[in-house]
């Protein structure tokens, strides 16, 4: 696990075993995003706060600390190419996602998020990969778990319990490094796992 230069490096590897979630989650949050630091177009296309009763705009969505459990689990760090793999696996963990809705998700992150916050479309590409992995796991929908239960567990055993295939997001990971060589966040996945 690094942390020692920031949110750059910052990632809980998947061979992080037996550290918490709650251990997992305070070292984030010493650097982290408050849920009102979110950009507010980035919390109406996220948030399900801002969903319309009973409409899911965007299946999957979650508040911000959902979003840094979830992150912790599938093993990713904070970075834009880490964001849109959380964000697609979370949303195709819904086994709800329509093409359409993939596609206005993709144009809104590219077009209209703020600069910092904008996916590339090597990003798009690893947010439409994800989402189709987190269909064809056998996980319980991510943004339906109660994470609050799980702060004292281990992480493999949370990743047992609500059945996230380490081996699944391995290989995934293994053909993310090999596409983007340069980029530190797709390649620091396979490191100690």
């Amino acid at each position: 696990m690094s942390s020692e230069n920031g949110y750059e490096d910052w990632h809980v590897p998947l061979s992080s075993r037996e550290i918490t979630l709650g251990q997992a989650y305070d070292q984030l949050k010493s650097f982290g995003l408050e849920q009102g630091d979110v950009p507010l177009i980035i919390q109406m296309v996220e948030n399900p706060r801002f969903d319309l009763p009973g409409f899911d705009i965007f299946h999957g969505s979650t508040d911000l600390e959902k979003h840094d459990y979830i992150h912790i689990l599938l093993g990713r760090g904070v970075l834009l190419k880490d964001e849109a793999f959380v964000i697609g696996f979370t949303m195709g963990s819904s086994n709800r996602v329509t093409s359409a809705e993939e596609k206005l998700f993709s144009i809104l992150t590219k077009y209209f998020y703020p600069k910092a916050y904008r996916f590339t479309d090597e990003d798009i590409h690893i947010f439409k990969d994800a989402v189709r992995l987190g269909f064809i796991s056998d996980c319980t929908p991510l943004a339906e778990v109660d994470y609050s239960k799980y702060l004292d567990w281990p992480l493999e055993k949370i990743r047992e319990d609500i059945g996230i295939e380490v081996d699944l997001l391995k290989a995934y990971y293994g053909i993310e490094a090999r596409r983007y060589p340069t980029h530190k966040e797709c390649n620091r996945n396979l490191v100690g796992s």
